[in-house]
């Protein structure tokens, strides 16, 4: 079994002696668990407050442990009451780490296998589900809560959990041995560029950079692995757009928390059952086109909006931001390319690569490191054409140097020395930057 621990520490297994008194605990909390559903259904739920929930279920276990269960008294008791109301109210087991804002993901690949991210590293977790069908059940709380369904006909849910957070969830037979659940939290914290400056994610120098950028309106796309931080480091450039401007973000799920006064969210929704009914992040980009955006922020740009995305930036929606799955600069602009075919053009690669050029200006490379530090390891301009090829040149790049005794990866964010072709429309923003900050000299 389980114990809630006070925020910030991580949950423990309590390890009893032997397999009975385990065995004991369990049934002892489903019996608990059963006989509250029962008497939710006679006459509790409809005394419920949405507000408060959890305690008013707490309040209503406790009342029934008190009548059936008299014998549970001590830690024994406060354990299985805490046990049936994660149950009712949550995620089960899994409540400790959804609870703990240093967890980033969850990852649950079977009853006894249990991994979660905390700082950019993967960790296995002492919690565990009694079987597989504990696991379903969790899934099936999950789906109703959210309207949605799985089964073997529809055996994977990609969906928003009621407290922002992504979860997908995948069910035998497409997964041999158990029903695997993967939660991306939506965590409370809102990181500004103050904040990724102190962790090393990049320096002073190159947020003035990417600042000035924003303020004079360039179009840019963050690009990285899965878990780099693309959405994080989104979140905090934007907060550089002013109040004066009307943003527009396409999402799916939604995962920004743009500061701004003036936010209008749009967030794509999967087809029913039945087929019908779905809008995809194409048909949201088109739309918002027509909403009178000054900016257009796509969350994560995966198809066909590509295209979409593209037109805009080049008709008028300068300053638009958007994030892309990939390892390097080249390799963003390669996907971003094959996604605008997904839109169905029958285009030359040469005019899909001018169309990229004149609508992009930077591209933001982020990593995660071995020791699970995220970092900016490279600011790249789009330069224009070199034949039938897009031409980039490296404005800031990360010099890794090695790794010490614990395992940290040693380096430095350097200027290369070349001067944007950027920089002169940050100076007609009136943005103002020190003449040395693309110097070699200055990052020595």
């Amino acid at each position: 079994m389980y114990q809630q621990l006070p925020s910030g520490r991580f949950p423990k297994i309590n390890n009893a002696d032997n397999g009975s008194d385990l065995a004991f605990n369990h049934t002892l909390e489903d019996q608990i668990h059963q006989r509250l559903i029962r008497e939710i259904d006679q006459s509790v739920m409809r005394g419920l407050g949405t507000e408060n929930f959890r305690e008013d279920m707490e309040r209503a276990t406790r009342t029934l442990v008190a009548e059936y269960f008299p014998h549970l008294v001590g830690d024994s008791k406060e354990s299985a009451i805490a046990h049936v109301v994660d149950e009712v109210t949550g995620l089960g087991p899994l409540e400790p780490l959804i609870r703990d804002p240093s967890v980033s993901e969850i990852m649950v690949n079977g009853p006894q296998e249990i991994f979660f991210e905390r700082n950019g590293i993967i960790h296995r977790s002492p919690i565990a589900f009694r079987d597989t069908a504990h696991i379903s059940r969790i899934i099936d709380h999950i789906v109703s809560s959210i309207g949605r369904h799985v089964d073997e006909a529809s055996p994977m849910v990609d969906a928003r959990w009621r407290d922002g957070s992504r979860v997908n969830i995948i069910i035998p037979p497409l997964t041999p041995k158990s029903p695997i659940i993967t939660i991306r939290k939506f965590l409370g914290d809102h990181y500004t560029m103050a904040d990724l400056i102190k962790t090393g994610t990049l320096t002073d120098g190159m947020a003035r950079v990417l600042e000035g950028c924003v303020k004079a309106k360039l179009n840019m796309v963050i690009s990285g692995g899965t878990g780099s931080g693309k959405t994080t480091f989104l979140n905090s450039l934007s907060a550089f757009m002013p109040d004066s401007e009307r943003i527009v973000t396409v999402e799916d799920p939604i995962e920004l928390k743009l500061q701004q006064q003036h936010v209008v969210q749009l967030e794509a929704r999967p087809a029913s059952s039945e087929g019908k009914g779905e809008v995809s992040q194409r048909d949201l980009v088109r739309n918002a086109l027509r909403m009178r955006p000054d900016r257009i922020i796509v969350g994560e740009v995966r198809g066909s909006e590509a295209f979409d995305m593209m037109q805009a930036m080049n008709t008028g929606h300068d300053g638009s931001l958007t994030t892309v799955h990939a390892n390097t600069p080249r390799d963003a602009l390669g996907r971003i390319s094959n996604m605008i075919l997904m839109a169905g053009f029958d285009l030359p690669a040469r005019m899909i690569h001018e169309q990229v050029t004149s609508a992009l200006q930077v591209i933001i490379q982020l990593t995660r490191l071995l020791d699970g530090s995220r970092r900016v390891v490279q600011i790249t301009e789009i330069s224009g054409m070199e034949g039938e090829h897009v031409a980039l040149q490296d404005i800031f790049v990360h010099q890794q140097t090695g790794i010490d005794a614990e395992g940290k990866v040693l380096g430095q964010l350097k200027a290369t020395g070349i001067r944007p072709k950027f920089a002169d429309r940050l100076r007609s923003f009136g943005v103002d930057l020190p003449k040395d900050i693309f110097d070699v000299a200055r990052w020595g």
